[in-house]
């Protein structure tokens, strides 16, 4: 696993947490703040996946 890949997943796991605290809140607004935040995870672990991609067919 590289580092996108771990920020990634923690960014993800940490807005899924916001999302539910809004939720449970009431605060539509950090619920928002806690989807961006996981979108922004998944994306940086889909670049990490893609460079670990890339990364591992050079060496085939």
């Amino acid at each position: 696993m590289n580092k996108d890949q771990a920020k990634g997943a923690v960014k993800d796991a940490a807005g899924k947490a916001q999302e539910k605290a809004g939720k449970a809140i009431g605060s539509p607004d950090q619920e928002a703040k806690g989807l961006v935040r996981q979108v922004e995870g998944k994306a940086q672990k889909a670049y990490g996946d893609v460079k670990a991609a890339l990364r591992k067919s050079r060496h085939e």
